[in-house]
């Protein structure tokens, strides 16, 4: 399966009903922002962050950030509406709160369709206890390229800390983290919670990587930084990574079936994992060139 690579350290909810907060976006470091129509928007604010969701989108200036839109659900009075809306506007993707079954994201995928969107791509949270159980087929649905962990609904729902070590939420993310692999799809990590805890964000950023999640959603833009740091490419790891792909280049030309590097033995897998971190660690190089 041909996947798609494009830098998703840092994805950055932004409350549409905020229309200072979406201006000043524009000029964050975030690689990815969600312009959020639903939890961070009130009841009475929902035709307002609509309104300035969609004029901020047509004004464009966002750069190489990607824009996706957070709708609300289709079973409230105003997810159909930010939908046929949604459908309009030149953005990256749109994502699906609670997303629990194949025929949710059908149910989507046919109104985006009707609307003229045929192609317009479907993100999806995973943040039930039954979206968790079948996210493998929902991951399955072709219109779906990536999966966001809402671990705040999540651990309410299994009665567990969205905190410190996750220890009751380990089970769930492990088994999206599965889901999102098998189909080929992007997995970020669920938001941190306490914006003043650098510490306690930083850690979970660790233990996002190490899970295998390719970014951290985030609340505020002082968590960029650190998300960008954690889930990107440093030098050392591009330089071991050119290491492995020139010396099986070189095997190759003369005829060796097997080779090592610094005591290890290297096989195709490597290969491909290091070509992998190359091509991301020159999209960000590319990418901090654009925003100096």
């Amino acid at each position: 399966m041909q996947v798609l690579i494009r830098p998703r350290r840092s994805v950055l909810y932004m409350p549409g009903s905020n229309s200072r907060a979406i201006e000043k976006s524009r000029s964050l470091s975030a690689d990815c922002l969600i312009l959020d129509l639903e939890d961070a928007v009130s009841t009475n604010e929902k035709q307002t962050a609509r309104d300035q969701v969609t004029s901020a989108v047509q004004a464009g200036g966002f750069g190489h950030r990607e824009i996706v839109v957070r709708i609300n659900a289709l079973n409230t009075p105003w997810g159909t509406d930010d939908l046929n809306v949604v459908a309009n506007l030149d953005i990256d993707a749109v994502l699906i709160p609670k997303a629990e079954s194949h025929d949710d994201i059908d149910a989507v995928a046919n109104i985006l369709t009707q609307a003229g969107a045929t192609e317009l791509p479907i993100w999806i949270m995973a943040e039930t206890p039954r979206g968790i159980i079948n996210l493998d087929t929902i991951a399955a649905h072709p219109r779906v390229t990536v999966i966001v962990m809402g671990t705040s609904d999540l651990a309410k729902d299994l009665h567990v800390s969205p905190l410190g070590d996750r220890a009751g939420l380990q089970y769930a993310l492990g088994a999206a983290i599965m889901a999102a692999r098998a189909q080929g799809l992007d997995i970020i990590d669920g938001v941190y919670l306490d914006m003043n805890d650098t510490k306690g964000f930083e850690h979970a950023c660790e233990q996002g990587r190490e899970l295998g999640f390719d970014g951290k959603s985030l609340l505020h833009p002082r968590q960029i930084s650190p998300a960008n740091n954690a889930f990107g490419i440093s030098q050392a790891s591009a330089d071991q990574a050119r290491e492995i792909v020139d010396a099986w280049q070189a095997a190759r030309e003369e005829n060796k079936g097997v080779i090592v590097v610094h005591g290890r033995l290297v096989e195709q897998l490597h290969v491909d994992e290091a070509q992998r971190i190359l091509h991301l660690h020159a999209l960000l190089k590319e990418r901090d060139k654009i925003s100096q």
